[in-house]
């Protein structure tokens, strides 16, 4: 048996500015065949999950390019066909094949194609026929499409959020895809439109009890995997919203049923899901009582939500900086702010220099306006990194910068990312539990990593031009009514 495995994945915010082409899939990750590290990355775990199961000796693995570009705007249409046509050449150099595995996103929008996946997953259907099996994976944070299912006989999504099973949930989707593919089992893919979309996090409830029943279903009976698609906000796409998956061993109807009863209660969460956020003056008052009081011996994390690189912002927003400069807290660590300008100005000074420096605010409206200020260079390094689970996320080169007169440390970076965990504080020099405030850039991946060293987590709406409210954003492609821009689309009471 052939199995062929390849992943192109990036997370489109059709209303960023900041483009997306091929140096920025080259700069965050690109593996070419047989050249994926042993470690996985969030959109390529079927890799290394693939390997694992081929020491059984019963398949032969084909790999394919891996690629994957920091969430931003558009992809450059060429960028997208010449990644596309690159994987599709090597599968057809690779047939005949008895399954393709794909790890994807699900929210990668080029120009002129509205779903890159779908279109990719059609051209792999062309290529090796109706009978091989073909499963990917995505995450959740995706829009799913008739397209894609049609082309798919196995799909999952990341069922956590922050994404702490991206490895597992390869593991799952590899196995159903082998099983299939030596025609043990026969997988069906049933959805549900819920016809919303929300934030959803797992780390609170309802969503942890919800998500933590559809684990318990898996392997019950004929039902093989269970995904939520919780939807991209940024994303001005025909289908976006929130969708039930349901893959099951050749039962359909049970599938549709499940699906429909899922999607309902999903439905039933609307509005009552999101994080309670505050404002910066309400986020930092709070963080100075907790800082006044003795028994406080861990940091408060203000999690920066909107301007979040890993929602395809510039991620250089100074809002939430500025307002903690004013209030006099002196004792913090900034996780990042994007601006490659301020970091080859500080690898030019070098460490231990002190230079009058403007720092973040050059990408656009909304994000706050730059920051004038006298610094010292605490540290440069040409490839710094954070980690993520078991994969390594790179920052580029970057550096940490210290407004004078305080103990605000700034980490400025050239390949944007959010901040996923604390060594990205510690690989620079910095150490987290010592400050008394820590800013992350994040909606909520950073939680896992951060809750244990935390004093507090407090969400912080602090603005910028990520499109977070739908009632406000202009969708303009969108096919269907869906909650909140439509109160009842379901018509239930």
């Amino acid at each position: 048996m052939r199995v062929f495995v390849a992943s192109l994945a990036t997370e489109t915010n059709t209303f960023s500015p900041v483009p997306t082409d091929l140096s920025a899939f080259k700069a965050a990750f690109y593996a070419p065949p047989g050249q994926h590290p042993p470690t996985p990355t969030l959109c390529s775990a079927v890799v290394p999950a693939l390997r694992s199961r081929r020491a059984d000796g019963d398949f032969e693995l084909v790999e394919g390019t891996c690629t994957w570009a920091e969430p931003g705007g558009l992809v450059k249409r060429q960028t997208y066909e010449e990644l596309r046509d690159e994987i599709l050449e090597q599968l057809r150099a690779a047939l005949p094949v008895d399954a393709v595995v794909m790890g994807l996103h699900g929210a990668m929008v080029a120009q002129g194609y509205d779903d890159c996946e779908g279109d990719l997953l059609s051209h792999i259907r062309d290529c090796v026929g109706p009978d091989v099996v073909i499963g990917a994976t995505f995450d959740p944070h995706s829009h799913l499409t008739a397209q894609r299912v049609r082309s798919l006989d196995a799909m999952n999504a990341f069922l956590e959020f922050p994404h702490t099973d991206f490895m597992e949930r390869a593991k799952q989707l590899v196995d159903i895809v082998l099983r299939a593919a030596r025609r043990d089992i026969k997988p069906v893919i049933s959805t549900f439109d819920c016809r919303m979309i929300d934030v959803l996090p797992t780390s609170q409830q309802p969503l942890r009890g919800f998500v933590d029943r559809i684990v318990a279903l898996q392997g019950t009976g004929r039902i093989l995997s269970i995904s939520l698609i919780h939807g991209f906000l940024a994303g001005n796409v025909a289908d976006l919203g929130t969708q039930v998956v349901v893959v099951t061993d050749n039962d359909p109807d049970g599938g549709e049923h499940l699906a429909h009863d899922l999607g309902m209660e999903v439905f039933g969460f609307r509005g009552s899901t999101r994080m309670h956020t505050l404002s910066p003056e309400q986020a930092i008052t709070r963080a100075r009582d907790a800082i006044a009081d003795p028994a406080t011996t861990a940091p408060v994390v203000l999690a920066d939500i909107w301007d979040n690189p890993g929602g395809g912002v510039a991620g250089d927003g100074t809002l939430l900086l500025s307002a903690l400069i004013d209030a006099g807290i002196d004792n913090v660590g900034i996780a990042t702010i994007w601006d490659p300008i301020a970091v080859a100005f500080c690898k030019a000074a070098g460490i231990g220099a002190r230079i009058h420096l403007r720092i973040g605010g050059k990408a656009g409206p909304g994000g706050g306006d730059p920051i004038d200020a006298d610094v010292e260079v605490r540290n440069v390094v040409d490839a710094a990194w954070q980690s993520f689970g078991e994969s390594r996320v790179p920052l580029g080169a970057s550096a940490v910068i210290r407004i004078a007169g305080t103990h605000i440390d700034i980490i400025v970076n050239t390949n944007r990312t959010q901040c996923f965990e604390p060594d990205i504080f510690s690989n620079l020099g910095i150490d987290p539990t010592a400050k008394d405030v820590l800013v992350v850039k994040s909606t909520n991946h950073f939680y896992a990593g951060f809750i244990g060293i935390a004093a507090a987590v407090l969400y912080v709406d602090a603005g910028t031009h990520y499109p977070s409210d739908p009632k406000r954003t202009r969708y303009t492609k969108l096919t269907r009514g869906i909650w909140p821009i439509v109160e009842n689309p379901h018509d239930v009471t």
